[in-house]
Parts: C-alpha cells; sequence; structure tokens
C-alpha cells in the first residue's frame, strides 16, 4: 500500500479534519473549568514549593498535559459541539487519562471496545463520526473508516506525525524501521503500519541483541522467536538489517532512543565503513519536546531532597511509567496512581509498581516532616495532581504556608 499517497488523498477529503472547528474560545472556557487549578498556579508561582505542616510538596517544573494532549481533549469536545446529534465513537482512548475519557462517555461519545486483543468496528456505520486519539490510529484503521464512509476528526499529535514522515524516509530508501518502543502500544501500532519492514526493540538491551546479530549472525529461529509479534510480516533478521533507520515511541526516554541510535551507527560503521556508513545507516530526531522536558524537569527533581515521589498518570501511559523509572533509579521510594481516588482512606495508596499489578501499601506516608516529590504524565490534568495533593496535607491535617 502507498500509504503517502493514501494520506495525501485522505487530507483532501471533505471528511476530514485535523484542524478543529472555530468552537476555540468556547472549548477553551470549559477545558479551564474541568481541568485547570488554582491551587497548582499557586504553587508553581512559588518557586514549585508548598509547604504545610510537616508536609512540603515540590513539583516538577514541567508536568501534566502536553500541547498534544491539550489539543487532542479540546478536538474531542469541538466534535461534539460541531455534531450535536450524530454518533461519535474515538477508536481508542483519547488519551491515557480514566478521568477524561470518562468525561467523554458522559458526552456521548463511544469507544471502539477491544475483543480479543483485537478492535470490534461492527458498530461503526456511514455517516458516524470518528475520532482517532493523540496517539494515532494506524493505516488499516483510516483505510477501513474512510472507505465506510465515516467522518474523521484527526487529533494526532503532530510529534506522532514527525515520526511517521521519518519512517516513510526509511521506506523511501529500502531501509528496515528499527522503532524504539513498545510493540503493543497505540503509537508503535500506528507508526509501524506505514512501515514497509520494521523491528521494535523496547530497550538498549533488545537493541545490544540486535546489534550483536548484525555483527556476527546468530541463531534465526531464537532471534525470530525473541521478538515474535514485534517484527514486519516476512521479516528476515539475516537480510533486513543491512540497512535500517532508527525511529521511536515519542514518549521513551530520551537518553535510551539516543543510545540506541548511537548504537545502531557504531554497529553499521564497523560493519561497512566510514565510507558506506550513510548508505546503510538513517537517523533523524524523533524526540518529542514535551516528553523531554518533562524528563528533564524529573532528573532535576530527584537531583533534590525529596522522601517519597508521587507519579500520577495512566497506568498504560508510557511517558508516565518513565518517569517512575527515574525515581526508582535514584531509590526513591515512588508511587504510581492513575488519579486521586486512589490515595485512601487513611494513610494507604493503591498504586502500581513498575512492571507490577495494583497493590495497596499501608502507611505509605512516614510520621513527622517529609518532603513529597510530585509530577505527572502527558495525559495528566492539574486538577487530577491538585486533588492528589490536598488528599496528602488531609493525611497531615495543618494549616497551609507558602514553601
Amino acid at each position: 500500500m502507498d500509504t503517502k499517497a493514501f494520506k495525501r488523498s485522505l487530507h483532501q477529503s471533505d471528511k476530514y479534519f485535523r484542524k478543529g472547528f472555530g468552537h476555540d474560545e468556547a472549548v477553551a472556557g470549559q477545558m479551564q473549568t474541568e481541568y485547570n487549578s488554582g491551587l497548582i498556579q499557586q504553587i508553581r508561582d512559588s518557586n514549585y514549593g508548598l509547604t504545610r505542616g510537616e508536609v512540603t510538596i515540590r513539583l516538577a517544573k514541567a508536568f501534566g498535559f502536553c500541547w498534544g494532549v491539550e489539543r487532542a481533549v479540546a478536538m474531542a469536545y469541538e466534535t461534539r459541539q460541531h455534531f450535536p446529534t450524530e454518533r461519535i465513537w474515538i477508536t481508542n482512548e483519547i488519551i491515557h487519562n480514566p478521568g477524561v475519557n470518562e468525561r467523554l462517555r458522559e458526552m456521548n461519545v463511544h469507544f471502539i471496545q477491544v475483543v480479543d486483543g483485537v478492535k470490534d468496528f461492527s458498530g461503526v456505520e456511514s455517516g458516524d463520526v470518528v475520532i482517532l486519539p493523540a496517539f494515532g490510529a494506524s493505516v488499516q484503521e483510516m483505510q477501513f473508516l474512510n472507505d465506510r464512509g465515516c467522518t474523521i476528526v484527526d487529533t494526532t499529535c503532530p510529534w506522532v506525525s514527525k515520526v511517521w514522515n521519518t519512517v516513510e524516509k526509511h521506506k523511501k530508501k529500502a531501509h528496515t524501521s528499527i522503532i524504539h518502543g513498545k510493540y503493543k502500544h497505540e503509537e508503535t501500532v500506528a507508526t509501524s503500519s506505514f512501515a514497509q519492514t520494521y523491528l521494535v526493540v523496547l530497550n538498549l538491551a533488545e537493541a545490544q541483541y540486535v546489534a550483536d546479530y548484525m555483527l556476527h549472525g546468530g541463531d534465526r529461529d531464537e532471534f525470530l522467536a525473541k521478538f515474535k509479534n514485534a517484527y514486519s510480516e516476512g521479516f528476515d533478521p539475516d537480510v533486513d538489517l543491512e540497512r535500517i533507520g532508527v525511529a521511536n515511541q515519542t514518549t521513551m526516554l530520551k537518553g535510551e532512543t539516543e543510545a540506541i541510535g548511537k548504537l545502531f551507527e557504531r554497529t553499521l560503521l564497523q560493519k561497512y565503513g566510514p565510507q558506506a556508513l550513510n548508505d546503510h545507516f538513517l537517523a533523524f530526531n524523533t524526540i518529542c519536546d514535551a516528553t523531554q522536558e518533562r524528563q528533564d524537569a524529573m532528573f532535576e527533581l530527584v537531583d533534590e531532597t525529596v522522601d517519597l515521589m508521587l507519579v500520577i498518570g495512566g497506568y498504560n501511559s508510557s511517558n508516565t511509567t518513565h518517569l517512575q523509572e527515574i525515581a526508582i533509579e535514584r531509590g526513591i521510594p515512588s508511587y504510581h496512581i492513575d488519579g486521586p481516588d486512589r490515595i485512601g482512606p487513611g494513610n494507604r495508596i493503591e498504586h502500581k509498581p513498575l512492571d507490577g499489578d495494583l497493590t495497596v501499601t499501608e502507611n505509605w506516608l512516614p510520621a513527622g516532616p517529609i518532603t513529597v516529590g510530585v509530577t505527572s504524565g502527558a495525559s495528566t490534568p492539574d486538577r487530577a495532581v491538585e486533588a492528589a495533593i490536598e488528599r496528602i496535607f488531609e493525611l497531615k491535617a495543618v494549616p497551609a504556608a507558602i514553601a
């Protein structure tokens, strides 16, 4: 399939929208009311610190809604206003935040169900309006919806679209796209759908395995078993790793993506020499600015003296998980919650350890003076962060003072 030609054709359709509908002012007011927080602004204005009695909150200097997420939510709200009577669907969660998605359900927006790991589009009919989420949709899904005669509202983040354009460049030069990401993640599924040949690597360790295979060969069957479900149909590591390009899921750790790119550049340099490197290796910067800013702010925060870290964001949010990883790597007790309701009753918290299942920790806030670091993923509204902080203060129940 000529994905570039399909996208060009889709963008020219009078049933395709990606710039909103002119209801900006009304939607901005609605989102301000529902998601912004006076307390969070107060903390920002006070050098990102607030003390009440024995509790000091230290906020990361970059956290919460990024521009792409805010844009996607605003477009979803606009869509409901612009199509007040039409049936509206979202192909997945609009963003990885349970509160925001529930709010859209209250607005009578339907979500495509996943049955046995596969999205069920059987209820979507011609004339329905379908919203593509911030992390995009696969080419196959877009083609299906277009053929079905649906109106498509595309809220895909421009940073994700930038990665798709990079993958198109790989394909044009007959390079295999090596994508740093999680092969099941919606964004990586969408990105890989634009590639001719691809391989998804989760981390630097998997990338090292691939690099070693490129240099020294190995057991082909073992390779294919190791990366099952993470490569394109017919992928052959003995053929398809001669020319590669590197791309990434935009929410992965910046430092790891950079390390993976440098690893493959060194590998191909060693294998083919400097004069032939450009024939075998392509690399473009596809790291999202917002993801990078939140990770940098988290590194700055953990360099301060904090007793524990509260990370707020959807459990299936990749960028939130990576923020938690940074705290764990520094040995700081870290609690990942998807919303303020996970705190309490009493001094207990229901949270998700990294790569673990939901668990409950009693007496998670120690006695005496404490400093709590707080950050949130790019899909978490300030109002949710405010509610979580207020619950911490309620457990200590003391008067307020600016730090």
